[in-house]
């Protein structure tokens, strides 16, 4: 088979942003016609970053990007510009070309039809459900028929029917794709090679293989190196010790001293600089508001929504202090529609007391105020500000000093998910209502995650598409919507 020609290269390009520390610093490397490439990296790595440099949102400080001549490029964001929600499903696909397509009822029923969706074209972008929006956001980039498809974190919201529709139509796809996802199944069906954003160095690491060759690849090479590491410390500890002897003894020995001292300098500089894995999040609690007695949530009715018409359903759920429900359904059933509708109080089919602390994560974030710096957000829902206790909460949610003074809107997803997290615990609600809890966080998190879930003695909804993370957390009780 002849190997496809090179279409974007990036040689030695540094980028960062002006309220940051540098993302890229003389990063390499290349994409081939009708490759299929995953970007790895911790979260604020700059995956993100990465797809809008290619696509031109960002212009580079140094170095050059090349792209073949003509060459198209469609980014599939993670989420829909708050902006554009207020748009019909029209008006939000005119958004993908820069000027007037007369014929673009049909092309939009046509990727509609890819991404196993129908809806009137003058429905508002803002009701569809997350799963939803999450096909409307590949359906987006293909609508633009472009040469290179950047899809970011495309599997968010989306259930198991959706991924495994994503997934086929990705191997059978005949152009250039690049994804960043942090779902290792859906990667591995059909990746040929990754991209390691490396936090520390600022570098690119290029790798050919699926994604689990390559990440066995990268845990071999660390161990190894590890390994290597751990001799170069023994031999440094015993050349420092002899050192000290020596020096004691005065005289001529005290050359033989600088000798041993000077030995061990080198080898400090021999040792192997080994990249770190990500960082996992401490251990944490979500502490539940004080005297918890009696009914937190009575749930007797609720609206489904099928085939874009919503019908009142009869339900007789009541949640006290320790127990858990989950909330279960297709996309676009009204999982998100219930759950907010309960978060506000105001729903007539569900009650909850007016003294109960309600804890709402979003799985869009709306809940954060993008004008707020860290520091602002999680103080903004502590009952008494404790600076301390702020930020030892931040640090455990890796929020660090670097961070905290950090704008919410300049934070990755991944970042935005964490400080949500660090807002419930400082919160301590009654009732915690979590939807897609799992989107945009690194799965190194989840377990953490998981656990605290499972030990929190509130009341909880939950609504997640993932079952091995529903595996690991007590589920007292089943809402499915659909039946």
């Amino acid at each position: 088979m002849t190997e496809q020609p090179v279409i974007i290269r990036f040689d030695e390009v540094s980028f960062g942003h002006s309220d940051k520390k540098p993302i890229l610093h003389e990063a390499s490397f290349s994409i081939r016609r009708g490759s299929k490439i995953t970007i790895m990296g911790q979260n604020g790595a700059g995956k993100s970053t990465l797809f809008n440099l290619i696509t031109g949102v960002h212009k580079v400080e140094s170095g050059f990007i090349h792209k073949k001549s003509s060459l198209s490029v469609a980014l599939a964001y993670q989420v829909i510009p708050r902006e554009w929600l207020d748009l019909t499903l029209k008006e939000y696909f005119e958004k993908a070309f820069k000027e007037k397509v007369y014929d673009i009822d049909p092309r939009i029923d046509m990727v509609l039809d890819v991404v196993h969706m129908q809806a009137p074209h003058d429905r508002i972008v803002k009701s569809f459900s997350g799963g939803q929006q999450a096909r409307l956001l590949l359906a987006f980039a293909l609508i633009q028929d472009a040469d290179v498809l950047l899809l970011d974190e495309p599997t968010n919201n989306l259930d198991k029917a959706g991924i495994a529709h994503l997934t086929d139509f990705l191997k059978a796809y005949d152009k250039t794709v690049v994804v960043i996802s942090h779902d290792a199944d859906f990667l591995n069906s059909f990746t040929e090679g990754v991209l390691y954003l490396d936090i520390r160095t600022q570098t690119v690491e290029q790798y050919v293989g699926d994604y689990l060759d390559v990440v066995r690849e990268i845990s071999v090479r660390i161990e190894k190196e590890n390994r290597k590491n751990a001799q170069f410390e023994k031999q440094i500890q015993a050349n420092k010790d002899k050192a000290n002897f020596f020096a004691n003894k005065g005289g001529q020995m005290r050359m033989v001293a600088k000798r041993m001292r000077e030995k061990a300098a080198e080898m400090e500089e021999e040792k192997v600089d080994v990249r770190k894995e990500d960082k996992v999040i401490r251990q944490f609690t979500i502490p539940a508001q004080d005297a918890l007695v009696g009914d937190i949530i009575t749930i007797k009715e609720f609206t489904m929504i099928r085939n874009h018409k919503p019908s009142k359903r009869k339900a007789a759920i009541t949640l006290r202090k320790g127990e858990h429900l989950q909330l279960v359904g297709p996309n676009g059933i009204g999982k998100t529609t219930l759950l907010e509708t309960i978060a506000l109080n105001k729903g007539e089919g569900s009650v909850v007391p007016p003294h109960i602390t309600i804890g709402y994560y979003r799985q869009d974030f709306s809940t954060l105020n993008m004008d707020h710096t860290v520091f602002e957000s999680l103080e903004s829902v502590m009952k008494k500000p404790n600076q301390e206790e702020l930020r030892k909460t931040a640090a455990s949610f890796l929020i660090g000093a670097d961070l905290v003074y950090t704008k919410i809107a300049h934070l990755s997803e991944g970042q935005k998910g964490l400080v949500a997290f660090a807002r419930l615990v400082l919160q301590r609600p009654g009732l915690l209502i979590l939807d897609e809890p799992t989107n945009h966080i690194n799965f190194r998190h989840l377990p953490v995650i998981a656990k605290a879930l499972d030990a929190y003695e509130g009341a909880m909804i939950l609504v997640s598409h993932v079952p091995e993370f529903v595996a690991q957390i007590r589920i007292d009780q089943v809402l499915n919507l659909e039946k």
